[in-house]
């Protein structure tokens, strides 16, 4: 089985255009471009197994704001396993709801569970529409669409999908950077809602391959038995214990990424060619630009890689997804872009 086209393939792609993979600009991924200062960690986070961090576990509760949760290296391995313990709890359930434009890997989860796939574009499908026992996915905010929904749409599916005995699933990998945030995890009761969190995006460390699943305590011991022991490394439980408790940093990370998203949706206006673009959506990780022909993504792509320049090409192939960059970084592509527009 063929993996899914990701961002973040630097290797693959430089080996393809034939440029060093030490001279890339590297703007593929929703990931912050600052990331989380690493301080000393201590020699036993490396020497012993990775127990159960209770600094770390309290430190995810006060960030998150709810104390039903569970460590995981990511949220790629809850994403695969959900499908079949969904199934082990409700036999009867055949059909999932899933955005068109997404994260794929949601989409090809449960594709190969062999459940029903029904796709919704940027609006959620109506209520009337949904199935007994169904599962509804919603990715808030959107990746790579930057759609947003209200805490309070969510909440009336949540109480629509527990009405039909069926699954909401809300992977809010990108809900850092919101402000004020329209995460529902404070809405978790004992229906069947399940909500992914990502580290790695907003701290700037997807490499240490932690997140977080906030649910009821039936699906976090679910969870906990699949998924078995050691799931997280000693020295990423370190780190993300510092990180998820400093404030300041939080706040400064926050203010930064904004000002630097502004000031790249402005550069990004100036440099195209206004004729050519059909609209930018963005949030304070990634910036998604479409065009009105549905050859030039794919053009600018290539042209990009040839200059050594790695975005996402969308799977639509009519859109270009950017992640942040820094000043130094803009100033790169700007030039780049004036070049190839």
């Amino acid at each position: 089985m063929a993996l899914l086209t990701h961002g973040g393939q630097l290797a693959q792609i430089a080996k393809q255009f034939g440029i060093e993979q030490s001279q890339w600009l590297d703007l593929s991924t929703g990931i912050a471009p600052y990331h989380y200062p690493i301080g000393h960690i201590p020699l036993s986070a490396y020497q012993q197994l990775p127990q159960m961090n209770d600094e770390l576990i309290s430190a995810a509760a006060n960030y998150y704001g709810h104390e039903s949760l569970t460590i995981t290296n990511g949220s790629q391995a809850v994403i695969k396993l959900l499908p079949s313990l969904w199934r082990d709890k409700s036999p009867r359930s055949a059909i999932v709801y899933l955005p068109k434009h997404g994260y794929k890997e949601h989409q090809h989860a449960w594709q190969q569970a062999q459940f029903t796939i029904r796709l919704y574009d940027d609006e959620l499908p109506p209520l009337t529409t949904l199935n007994e026992h169904c599962v509804l996915v919603i990715i808030n905010p959107n990746n790579p669409t930057a759609k947003l929904f209200t805490k309070q749409e969510i909440l009336i599916y949540q109480r629509h999908i527990a009405s039909l005995n069926g699954l909401l699933i809300v992977d809010e990998a990108f809900m850092d950077i919101i402000t004020p945030s329209q995460s529902i995890i404070s809405s978790i009761d004992d229906s069947n809602i399940i909500i992914l969190r990502s580290f790695g995006k907003f701290f700037g460390l997807a490499g240490i391959r932690i997140g977080f699943v906030l649910a009821n305590r039936h699906w976090i011991a679910a969870l906990t038995d699949s998924l078995g022991p050691w799931q997280v490394n000693g020295p990423a439980q370190f780190i993300a214990a510092q990180a998820l408790s400093d404030n300041a940093w939080h706040t400064n990370q926050r203010k930064r990424l904004s000002q630097d998203t502004l000031a790249m949706v402005e550069m990004l206006q100036s440099t195209l060619n206004k004729n050519k673009l059909y609209r930018i959506t963005h949030t304070d990780l990634f910036i998604t630009i479409y065009f009105n022909q549905p050859q030039l993504a794919s053009q600018i792509f290539e042209s990009l890689c040839q200059h050594a320049i790695y975005v996402r090409l969308c799977d639509d192939k009519q859109s270009l997804r950017f992640g942040i960059a820094t000043a130094k970084q803009r100033t790169v592509l700007a030039r780049i872009l004036t070049l190839i527009s």
